[in-house]
């Protein structure tokens, strides 16, 4: 990927089979003894993905059911519905598409096989690059193996100190893949900024071992919700600074959806983090593109860098928006 005149690199998180919709969602609609879930495509039409498994009636019991989209769309192999969940995040400004199955099979074959199925599918809608995004190793490569690199570089997503997802770091280097690393530790999940900085700079010597090029390294120093937390979006926040001091050259982003999860409101609760993000050092965003749009975000980054002197005499700003 070549980074784009305003320094900012957009990832589209929503393709991911962990999204659900709560039952009592307006989307879904019932006709008889059919339900499913309405959307408009980008071509303007109504329709609808069907829901196979009765929904309850009980109201109580509606509010809590959740409803599995993303992997409805793949099991049931609708590409109306996969290609609208992809292609609008395109539409929307996002470079790279993260793409995870997981929660598609226990068994790993399976899993893999699913993979292989959407990477395929998902590369005939669209030339943007993919994040193969697997808690296993395997799943990973299954997806890189029939990746068509003719059209993109792939991203492998991710690689942390445990112990079973280290192999991802010579993967990527042998796949020619861009390396995500997240911050979690070989048995546990970070505590506070120090413990991200720490296992981040492992990684990061694992990687020079390896000859990843920094160009292709992109740090994640992992975001939680704050509703879990008051500290923990400072936790990122610093950890973020300290990561962009010391590796001026790689890219650090995070899931910056994660930190409203919980809470009402969340667009405007990610749209302030996002900005505290950039601000701190982050050049790259995983984010609902359809939530919070990158033009925003873009024209943010754009304009802060031109006020700070990161873009001396506003060159890059002034180019932006006569382009425009």
């Amino acid at each position: 990927m070549t980074i784009g005149s305003h320094g900012l690199i957009i990832i589209g998180e929503n393709f991911n089979t962990t999204r659900k919709i709560r039952g009592t969602s307006p989307r879904v609609v019932r006709e008889g003894d059919k339900q499913g879930l309405s959307y408009t495509d980008l071509d303007g039409t109504v329709r609808i993905l069907d829901i196979p498994d009765p929904l309850p009636e009980d109201p109580g019991e509606l509010k809590t059911t959740m409803i599995p989209h993303i992997g409805l769309a793949l099991r049931n192999k609708d590409m109306d519905y996969i290609r609208w969940a992809i292609m609008a995040q395109v539409e929307a400004g996002a470079h790279i598409i993260d793409i995870c199955v997981d929660e598609m099979s226990h068994y790993p074959e399976e899993r893999a096989d699913w993979m292989r199925w959407t990477v395929e599918a998902v590369q005939k809608m669209t030339d943007v690059a993919l994040a193969i995004d697997s808690s296993d190793p395997q799943t990973v490569k299954a997806g890189l193996e029939v990746y068509d690199t003719s059209k993109s570089r792939p991203a492998i997503n991710s690689v942390n100190l445990e112990e079973n997802r280290l192999p991802l770091i010579p993967m990527a280097k042998e796949m020619n893949a861009y390396l995500f690393a997240n911050a979690g530790g070989s048995s546990g999940m970070p505590q506070n900024a120090q413990d991200r900085v720490d296992n981040l700079e492992q990684l990061m010597k694992m990687m020079d071992d390896a000859d990843v090029p920094m160009e292709d390294r992109f740090l994640d120093p992992l975001v939680f919700p704050i509703g879990a937390g008051p500290d923990f979006g400072l936790h990122y926040l610093d950890a973020v600074k300290t990561l962009r001091q010391r590796y001026p050259e790689v890219h650090i982003f995070g899931g910056h959806s994660n930190t409203s999860f919980g809470l009402p409101g969340r667009k405007g609760l990610n749209n302030a983090f996002i900005v505290l993000s950039m601000l701190a050092g982050c050049d790259t965003l995983m984010i609902d593109p359809i939530m919070n749009p990158p033009a925003e975000l873009i024209e943010f980054r754009m304009a802060a860098d031109a006020q700070t002197g990161k873009d001396e005499f506003a060159m890059k700003y002034l180019k932006y928006w006569r382009a425009k």
